[in-house]
């Protein structure tokens, strides 16, 4: 079957999959829900839950006027407001505890019964788990009462929040009030609740006994995470900074949560975000977990770590244990981040300390000797909870399916948090990272008539490849509210690398002999990058505002010293001997020292006209400099500067409240490396951006999609200068125009799923020696992503799940002249998993049919990145 064929089948069977799936949602949604009432007066009639029902199904007490909880009226125009839950609480009781969960506006929130077997469970819908500063939290308490077990509050989609009780002997009775501060759920425990009234035997003359610890007022605060389940995130704080919604956002933004990561249990960056529309692997340094990936045709130069520029290609980005969630800005970003290739940026959000007790064992292990223990340990350091604490480790070791290859990575990551009184927060973290591969991960090659070298060979000397680097990560994040409104923040961030390679290059000659040379390079770096704002919410007459005004800037000392220029002999591909001296690296040929500095200040400020009318706008204006010196093989210094002023402009229009149409306008610019034949330092290359799309909330809240139309030009692109060879001109302009597709969430219960899909037009518009209209290297101009996972949700195997994906990359091009392609792929990955209470375990499957297939092409076909065979890798986890 021709592969355009498989295209089309795969395309077609994920839209009748999803439109299926969605449609048979209306035989499963309940045609009643309950919500609270205040009438709390009339409230202190309990019932007991002994079977699945709704609780406005439940048989009133006659003695009571008016349950709480009632079937809601329908009402005209936009869907209840999401309501803010700022707080839970739980205070003991004589017969079990009472959960507070406190709201503004509780008479808002809406109450569905999903309790089974010893649990009770409750969907609080209309509400949503957020801090006073806005971010999102899960509760967690383990033994409120003897009886008890454990209580959970967590989000399980965009408006919906999920109570649940464990009870030791059977389902506990409740009663649900509604007070001034917010919803009430007072659970006793069945084995308390049946037993008689004790008769009061106190004689009036004795003194009266303590008041019971519910009356005293002193709640027990339960677990605030700070991390969230689920595949549908309802904000993210990459686009602005600041905690917004995503249906806010009038720019293409996409959220891989923690849940998607556990569950395709991926180990790098670029392996998480292959479920992301538009965004391919780039390439690494030899296997070292710091991937370039490219975005929307362009290559994204770096990640980024909370909002700050972290590790570039000869870094570690590190792995996946520290990261609670990938957020992927598509096109220019420069008004916030400064200079960034005009494709997008990925920003890495990590995990943060907790404020209750959270200790986790997990062990991982797998084909080609893989194997990886993980530590993740959290809590208060004092009574008060006013220091908190978070300790992350892995060792991480494994063989390769290629010959010879064996690698080692140890990741170390502290951090602490202190709460300086109500309004002020400062959190400290370190993070060391070290690789080392002995011999690295090597490539394939591309022979003239479309045949890959077997994935296996090693096409190098493994006795002398080498990579081993270290990079230290630390800083601080500080945060001041002078009010409700306004607010200071204060960051800085440290990385601190040192790099070593000796990597081995071929040249292929007649489709059999790889001609080798030697680089032997050490590299170290320091940057540094901080950010001061002030972020603020006000009004102008009926108008809302929120005002962020802040100034950055990144510093970075780097240099080098390489030994060039070696050759070894040449390699048989088809019969390697790899029995060869070591060279020798006596005399350095090349030595140099780099500094950069660049600053910039930024003004943004979104706002609200109306409940379904948003403008976001803003500016920066940034200084950039780069300076370096080169020692040997002569003394030379270069220079390159720019100035560069980046604006952004969108509208967010919501015709009803799950649907918003948004339309923006944005650049970016990237200084330019090189000179003139007249000595003359370069523009900046600037990317325009103009963007359409919708985003769509479905399912209650559950699902989410956004589909985005995009136009993004990249002028001032260098060019050779013809009539002066080894000099620049500029001349060159690219395009990439395309249509993305992500949808994310739950479409039933148990049943969630994130797919992509991409069309992406990038080719060459102007150039002085490629040729118009040739495509941009590595980007297809069709890819696809389906994961989907199905955890089964009562009985006896409750908690067994089974996740199953789809990878479709197409066609690209080898390199700018278009003078080679590889093919495309479509690749399949399973997963079979069991979760119960504190136990995780699970099987996760790459590759399930064996395709031997290309990750990423990088310009010559004598490199040639391959994706990984069939691969089985086992993991268990213990939560205690």
């Amino acid at each position: 079957m021709k592969q355009k064929q498989l295209v089309k089948i795969f395309l077609l069977t994920i839209s009748v999959w999803l439109w299926g799936a969605i449609s048979a949602t209306a035989t499963v949604v309940p045609k009643k829900e309950v919500q609270s009432k205040s009438v709390a007066s009339v409230l202190r009639n309990s019932f007991s839950i002994k079977q699945i029902h709704q609780l406005s199904e439940l048989e009133r007490p006659s003695t009571s006027a008016t349950m709480l909880v009632q079937s809601p009226t329908p009402s005209p125009g936009r869907a209840t407001q999401v309501v803010p839950i700022t707080s839970v609480k739980a205070n003991p009781t004589d017969k079990g505890v009472e959960i507070i969960l406190e709201t503004p506006q509780g008479t808002q929130l809406q109450v569905t019964n999903r309790s089974t077997g010893n649990n009770f469970i409750a969907d609080v819908s209309s509400g949503q788990l957020r801090l006073p500063s806005g971010e999102a939290f899960t509760f967690r308490s383990e033994k409120p009462s003897a009886e008890i077990t454990q209580i959970t509050v967590t989000n399980v989609d965009a408006n919906t929040v999920r109570v649940t009780v464990v009870d030791v002997a059977a389902m506990p009775t409740v009663e649900l009030f509604d007070d001034n501060v917010g919803l009430v759920f007072r659970v006793a425990s069945a084995a308390t609740a049946t037993q008689p009234p004790q008769q009061p035997q106190t004689p009036a003359s004795e003194t009266p006994q303590q008041e019971p610890a519910a009356q005293q007022d002193q709640p027990i605060e339960l677990v605030v995470t700070g991390e969230q389940d689920g595949y549908n995130v309802p904000d993210a704080t990459t686009a602005t900074r600041t905690d917004t919604p995503l249906h806010d956002i009038p720019q293409s933004i996409q959220v891989v949560p923690r849940q998607v990561i556990e569950d395709r249990n991926t180990r790098t960056i670029a392996e998480t975000v292959e479920t992301v529309s538009g965004v391919v692997n780039r390439g690494s340094n030899f296997g070292t977990p710091s991937q370039v990936l490219t975005i929307r045709g362009f290559n994204q130069q770096g990640n980024f770590r909370n909002g700050f520029r972290d590790v570039s290609l000869f870094e570690i980005a590190g792995g996946t244990n520290t990261i609670d969630r990938i957020e992927v800005l598509k096109g220019p970003a420069s008004v916030l981040f400064g200079q960034v290739e005009p494709g997008g940026i990925v920003n890495i959000v990590t995990r943060q300390p907790l404020s209750e007790p959270y200790y986790n064992l997990a062990f991982e292990a797998g084909s080609f000797g893989y194997y990886q223990p993980i530590i993740d340990l959290s809590g208060p350091l004092t009574t008060d909870k006013t220091v908190l604490y978070r300790f992350i480790g892995s060792y991480e070791a494994s063989d390769s399916f290629q010959d010879f290859v064996h690698t080692n990575f140890t990741t170390v990551a502290p951090s602490i948090t202190f709460n300086i009184g109500e309004r002020t927060k400062l959190n400290l973290y370190y993070e060391y990272l070290d690789y080392n591969a002995n011999p690295p991960t090597g490539y394939a090659t591309l022979l003239s008539d479309g045949r890959l070298t077997p994935r296996d060979r090693y096409l190098s000397y493994p006795d002398i490849a080498s990579v081993d680097v270290t990079t230290q990560k630390y800083g601080y994040t500080f945060n001041h509210k002078f009010s409700d409104n306004w607010q200071i923040r204060n960051n800085l961030a440290v990385v601190s690398n040192k790099t070593s390679n000796i990597e081995l290059f071929g040249s292929l000659v007649d489709d059999r002999f790889l001609e080798i040379g030697v680089g032997n390079t050490n590299y170290t770096s320091d940057n540094y990058s901080g950010q001061l704002d002030v972020l603020g919410k006000f009004k102008t007459g009926w108008i809302a505002h929120q005002l962020l005004v802040g100034f950055d800037f990144t510093l970075g000392v780097n240099d080098g010293l390489g030994f060039y220029g070696i050759s070894l002999p040449t390699i048989n591909i088809f019969d390697p001997d790899y029995d060869v001296l070591k060279p020798n690296y006596d005399q350095p040929t090349d030595q140099y020292k780099g500094y950069t500095r660049n600053y910039g200040v930024y003004l943004q400020d979104q706002i609200a006209f109306s409940d379904n009318f948003k403008l976001l706008i803003g500016g920066r204006y940034d200084w950039a400099l780069s300076t370096g010196e080169s020692f040997i093989p002569e003394d030379s210094v270069f220079t390159t500067e720019g100035n560069a002023f980046s604006p952004r402009i969108g509208l967010v229009y919501q015709p009803i409240e799950p649907v918003s149409l948004y339309a923006s306008y944005s650049r970016s610019f990237v200084p330019n490396s090189g000179r003139s034949v007249d000595d003359e330092l370069f523009e900046p290359s600037r990317g325009t951006q103009y963007e359409i799309g919708v985003r769509g909330e479905f399912l209650d809240g559950k699902l989410s999609t956004n589909l985005a139309v995009y136009h993004l030009t990249k002028t001032n692109v260098t060019t050779s200068d013809l009539d002066n060879p080894g000099f620049s001109i500029l001349t060159g302009k690219q395009r990439s125009q395309g249509i993305e597709l992500d949808v994310s969430g739950e479409i039933l219960p148990g049943l969630k799923v994130i797919a992509s899909y991409a069309y992406t037009n990038a080719e060459v518009t102007k150039d002085n020696d490629i040729p118009v209209g040739n495509r941009l290297l590595n980007v297809p101009e069709h890819q696809a992503s389906l994961w989907t996972t199905y955890e089964i949700q009562q009985g006896n195997l409750q908690g067994l799940g089974f996740g199953l994906g789809l990878f479709y990359v197409g066609p690209r091009q080898g390199d700018l002249a278009n003078s080679f392609q590889v093919d495309d792929y479509l690749r399949t990955d399973a997963a079979l998993y069991y979760r119960r209470a504190r136990l995780k375990a699970a099987i996760n499957i790459r590759n399930l049919f064996d395709i031997y297939y290309v990750s990423t092409v990088e310009g010559d076909r004598s490199f040639i990145g391959i994706g990984e065979p069939l691969s089985i890798v086992g993991s268990i986890s213990w939560e205690f």
